[in-house]
Formats: C-alpha cells, structure tokens, sequence
C-alpha cells in the first residue's frame, strides 16, 4: 500500500509542474540591482524562484550575491536558516 502512495503523489506532483519561465535581458538586469540594492540596504524582498517544476515566492532577506558563481544567499528570518539558490533559478524579486 505505501508504494501505491508513493506513485500517486509523484503522478499528482508532475501535474501541478510549470515550465521554467525564460527572462529577457531587462528582467535580469532588474532582478540583480534590487539583489544588490537589497544586500546593501538589508531590506526583505520577495523572491519568486524555480525549484522542482515549481514557482516558489517567499519574503527573505539577501545574504550574499555571487554573480560569478551563479548563486545567492538568503536568509530565512523565522528560523534563521540559511538557503542557496542560483540566479539562474530567480524569476522575480522585488521590495516590499
């Protein structure tokens, strides 16, 4: 019984699946000045990211900027973690 469980979450999971989105250039360039502007200011922004066929959004707090390592660091407040995603998965940030 657990393995049809298993099968029936992975089948429900690959219908809620969204294609990544494909940003312009703009978006990009916007999406790294308010990361930046964000890091420096330390403001909460929402992020918007793709992980697992799926648009997460959350309120966070940036870290680190590695542009040239493809990767940020953000902060979750209430639990004060620490989570890497990389740029490259960004769809959307802006300030609250």
């Amino acid at each position: 019984m657990p393995e049809q469980y298993i099968g029936l979450k992975v089948i429900i999971n690959k219908q809620v699946e969204v294609a990544q989105p494909v940003l312009t250039e703009e978006q990009m360039e916007q999406i790294n000045f308010t990361l930046i502007e964000a890091l420096h200011t330390n403001k909460q922004v929402y992020l918007t990211y793709y992980k697992n066929g799926q648009r997460i959004t959350e309120t966070r707090f940036i870290q680190f900027v590695d542009s040239l390592g493809n990767l940020f660091i953000f902060i979750d407040e209430v639990f004060e973690l620490k989570n890497k995603v990389r740029l490259s998965e960004l769809i959307d940030v802006r300030f609250m």
